[in-house]
């Protein structure tokens, strides 16, 4: 049994407890003289004194005077650990079982049934949004040979006689260009539009071109899109 060791662990108690020697001493019906002789290893508290502080501490007696802590104290901290481990390893698995959720698109081809244009399109989804890419439009009609000083392409989605625009690409610049020149540099590139793809109905996607020539007259486009094959979510 060594005195100084069992001085250091009563001391380690107390201040683990916020107590003075003072108040630890009136704990235990002592003077704080006799306190800090216990912490120095200058003496030791008689057997009750030993078994109430063991009793308040959770620390078997032969633990105590041997200086070293209680296995049960011991075992709960390693429970505990484990606990924890566990929860955070299911956080994880959670978290990446979302994330690839979330990551997980079906692919759709969209297309026109416009003769004049022809496009590359395509719709990516999953359970709770969708992607919309556009490009490489291209004119075909073969017609509209016009120089316009102004160009807007808007996407846009019509459900029951309202239309929604989604994106747009326009043209202002000082000179005038034609029609297939203004589409090489379209593209639309939406990404997490709010709609699913079970949403989209025949249609109901379009690409809107309004050309303003340098008299003021404005020619206008409507191509529709749609999916290659009903979505299926």
């Amino acid at each position: 049994m060594d005195q100084e060791k069992i001085g250091k662990l009563i001391k380690e108690i107390r201040t683990s407890q916020k107590l003075s020697q003072q108040k630890f001493a009136e704990k235990y019906g002592v003077t704080y003289q006799a306190v800090s002789k216990w912490e120095n290893g200058k003496n030791m508290p008689d057997i009750t004194i030993l078994k109430q502080i063991c009793s308040d501490n959770n620390i078997s007696l032969d633990d105590f005077l041997e200086a070293k802590p209680s296995k049960s104290k011991k075992s709960k901290k390693i429970f505990i650990i484990i606990f924890i481990i566990i929860i955070l390893i299911l956080i994880i698995s959670l978290l990446i079982f979302t994330n690839k959720k979330e990551q997980s698109f079906e692919f759709k081809t969209l297309s026109t049934a416009c003769n004049n244009f022809n496009l590359y399109g395509s719709l990516a989804y999953n359970d709770e949004k969708s992607s919309i890419y556009i490009s490489n439009i291209t004119y075909c009609g073969g017609d509209d040979n016009n120089k316009y000083k102004e160009i807007n392409c808007t996407l846009y989605e019509t459900e029951e006689n309202t239309k929604t625009k989604i994106s747009s690409y326009n043209y202002t610049g000082e000179e005038s260009i034609d029609l297939e020149t203004f589409l090489k540099d379209v593209e639309f590139n939406v990404d997490n539009y709010k709609k699913t793809c079970k949403i989209y109905k025949e249609n109901s996607l379009n690409l809107e071109i309004d050309a303003i020539d340098e008299n003021g007259h404005t020619t206008s486009y409507k191509i529709p899109l749609t999916p290659e094959e009903n979505c299926i979510n």
